[in-house]
């Protein structure tokens, strides 16, 4: 399994297995998938980027950024803020297990961004976390 996969899906299972992030948002709403419209309230993990960190010569080392975009309807931004603390405190909690081969070394929420929709009735909250993932034997 892709390294990116291993991120996404622990994730995703971190965060409906999260109770303060399921009081927000019902766990049928939290998507690793494309959705459109996105469900609201939702949280939609979404674009992966792995770079490998150039520090080993076995080139075993990668980090692995996943973006996370969280939607509500609302006239202001505090839900998707309240929802977007929610993840990361889901994020925080604990080392994400990313199955047998992988190990997760780091892992952080490396930035948070809450905007108003252009639609005019919707929040959008766009989070990056930051895994350093390291293949294991």
């Amino acid at each position: 399994m892709s390294v990116d996969l291993a991120v996404q899906i622990a994730i995703r299972k971190r965060l409906v297995a999260t109770t303060a992030v399921t009081d927000l948002v019902p766990a049928s709403s939290i998507l690793d998938r494309n959705a459109s419209p996105a469900p609201r309230p939702g949280i939609v993990i979404g674009k992966a980027q792995v770079v490998d960190t150039g520090t080993s010569l076995q080139r075993n080392r990668s980090r692995v950024y996943h973006t996370i975009h969280v939607w509500k309807t609302e006239p202001s931004r505090e839900g998707v803020k309240a929802i977007m603390a929610a993840i990361r405190a889901a994020i925080r909690s604990e080392r994400l297990d990313l199955g047998v081969g992988l190990h997760c070394a780091d892992w952080k929420v490396s930035s948070t961004r809450a905007m108003s929709d252009p639609d005019g009735e919707s929040s959008h909250g766009v989070m990056v976390v930051e895994v350093l993932v390291l293949e294991v034997a």
